[in-house]
């Protein structure tokens, strides 16, 4: 890759979302879509039921959500004509018709997911379906230019690529660094007035935020409700970080009662923090298995955000076919846990912080790296090695040959030499778009540092 196409700022690439031709694609509305590898309104496959699936109804429009919700933020890649990746439109609309197939009703996507593309790419896919059939969220995304004007323009640009008159819940995005931002990003450009104005219009159905941040910014944020009227708030739950939330994130059992009190419906994000509920340690994998042989060690998770009545829909980056088919099977039908079973998990999760892995939840925000950076394989690698015991601190550790090879040929293989931990600069561009809060160029050099150190190593 040319250094002078690599490097190019956040800036510009958010700029770039909002510029551009309208999309234009066939509709084929009611049809059966055609060219798809498998038929998903012809299923036989019986343990994947496309008539069990749990709803639960937003009192505010009386919708019927299903409990499962399209996370868009992680659809699958392919290699474009230029030899980079790009979203496989075709992967996409096979899942998004297996989807609609089996159940699943709510499709939340972002201006900046997938490197910009995700709202084009999944506008693409619903719009083979009939409108009733969906509901489509989306967001503002307007991170580095929250002028009025770029906001608008981004705005009336999710309705172009999302091929759609309406939209059915949309999003302050990512709200929760600071108040400053937030005021600046909504307040005194009078956006969030514009977008309230949208509501009255019914170009909006319900108006939200997305949340990471600290416990005094959700307060302040949420104290608008008297005078917005916020008709659901999506937040961070999971059993780990129910009671145990990490970095500058605020306990999800915190958020969740202060919705509850004031019957605001919740939308569920990172139910899986990132795939690191379902790719656990090896021993508590265990723990889980025992518990329940016939579930896998996802199921547990989302069974764990379903179980809370407030919780309109828990959404999941459903990359592959699957994880989309377990994922059904945990919600159709639904069985939700009781006080015993969320005791043990959250036992679990207390055994799981033992565990030094790093808080990545491959949201993607941090990118593009301008240096090229393959940020989140690079720090999902290294969590992958904790988890399975590959990760040792001396020659003289027993496993310490078999740890070695898997951590440098499993890092060769999952990240690009060119986009590997060794090129950063330490610009620190980054940080601030990471929700978790993680300081990524810190650990770009401890890894770097570790990979080196494997490599000096003599014993083999």
């Amino acid at each position: 890759m040319e250094k002078s196409k690599k490097n190019i700022g956040r800036g510009e690439f958010l700029t770039r979302l909002g510029v551009g031709t309208a999309v234009t694609a066939a509709a084929f509305v009611g049809c059966k879509p055609s060219g798809v590898k498998f038929d998903p309104y012809d299923v036989d496959d019986d343990d994947v039921p496309t008539d069990k699936m749990e709803y639960r109804t937003n009192h505010n429009t009386g919708d019927k959500v299903s409990i499962l919700g399209y996370g868009c933020m992680r659809w699958p890649m392919t290699k474009g004509d230029n030899g980079r990746d790009v979203v496989d439109q075709e992967a996409v609309n096979e899942l998004v018709d297996y989807a609609l197939a089996h159940g699943v009703n709510y499709f939340d996507t972002s201006p900046v997911y997938c490197q910009g593309h995700s709202e084009e790419v999944t506008g693409k896919a619903l719009s083979r379906h009939r409108r009733d059939s969906y509901f489509i969220a989306t967001k503002m995304s307007n991170f580095s230019n929250y002028s009025r004007e770029n906001s608008i323009l981004m705005y009336n640009r999710s309705f172009e690529l999302l091929q759609v008159d309406t939209i059915d819940y949309y999003l302050l995005h990512n709200i929760g660094s600071s108040v400053k931002s937030f005021e600046d990003r909504f307040i005194n450009n009078g956006i969030l007035d514009f977008l309230i104005e949208e509501r009255k219009k019914g170009k909006i159905r319900n108006l939200g935020w997305s949340f990471h941040g600290s416990k005094e910014v959700f307060d302040h944020i949420l104290a608008y409700h008297e005078q917005v009227h916020w008709d659901f708030i999506q937040i961070q739950m999971n059993y780990s970080d129910w009671q145990n939330a990490r970095g500058n994130n605020v306990d999800a059992e915190y958020l969740y009662a202060e919705l509850e009190k004031r019957n605001i419906p919740v939308v569920i994000m990172e139910p899986l923090l990132g795939g690191r509920l379902s790719n656990v340690p090896n021993h508590i994998a265990a723990r889980l298995q025992e518990q329940e042989p016939e579930r896998s060690i996802a199921s547990w998770a989302f069974r764990f955000v379903g179980s809370y009545p407030m919780v309109l829909t828990a959404l999941s980056g459903m990359t592959y076919e699957d994880h989309l088919q377990d994922n059904i099977r945990t919600f159709a039908p639904f069985v939700p846990l009781t006080d015993e079973d969320k005791s043990f998990l959250f036992k679990t999760a207390e055994l799981m912080l033992q565990y030094p892995t790093i808080p990545c939840n491959d949201c993607k925000y941090c990118m593009p790296c301008p240096y090229g950076l393959d940020i989140p394989a690079i720090l999902l690698h290294y969590n992958k090695c904790v988890n399975e015991g590959n990760l040792t601190s001396s020659p003289n550790d027993e496993n310490f040959k078999k740890a070695r090879r898997a951590f440098l040929v499993g890092y060769d293989r999952a990240v690009e030499k060119e986009r590997q931990a060794d090129h950063c600069v330490g610009c620190k561009q980054c940080n601030e778009h990471c929700p978790q809060r993680i300081d990524i160029p810190r650990q770009m050099r401890r890894i770097d540092k570790y990979i080196d150190e494997l490599r000096k190593s003599r014993q083999f």
